[in-house]
């Protein structure tokens, strides 16, 4: 297994925190592998998953399997959001991707968590 050293906002350091001591995650690291895997999954249907228990934290969270059309444009911004971050994140352009990211979504938001997780995959 890799390892990867990604920095994190202290706010969000300290919401990922909060859902391991509330018992939501077993620990940060089950939390990382677990984001990582999910914005793979919506990005690549086809992802396998190697992440342990996946479908059970993905139900406890209460994660729709398939959206039925209702949240259409929600799902939209943010497979674009999704696009745009990785864009920047290829690129090397880290600023532009958290004034993307801290434009459009309040740090307590699960998208702006999966983003800025998604980011931290390209930083060295």
């Amino acid at each position: 297994m890799a390892k990867d050293t990604v920095r994190y906002p202290d706010a969000v350091v300290d919401q990922i925190d909060a859902l391991v001591d509330d018992g939501m995650f077993e620990s940060k690291s089950e939390f990382y592998r677990f984001s990582a895997e999910y914005v793979l999954t919506l990005v690549d249907p086809d992802h396998d998953v190697e992440t342990f228990n996946f479908e059970e934290i993905k139900a406890e969270l209460d994660i729709p399997e398939e959206s039925d059309g209702a949240d259409a444009d929600a799902d939209s911004f943010l497979l674009e959001a999704i696009i745009t971050v990785r864009k920047h994140g290829l690129r090397g352009d880290y600023e532009a991707a958290e004034g993307f990211i801290d434009d459009h979504y309040e740090p307590t938001d699960r998208e702006c968590l999966i983003l800025e997780e998604l980011l931290g995959t390209y930083r060295d």
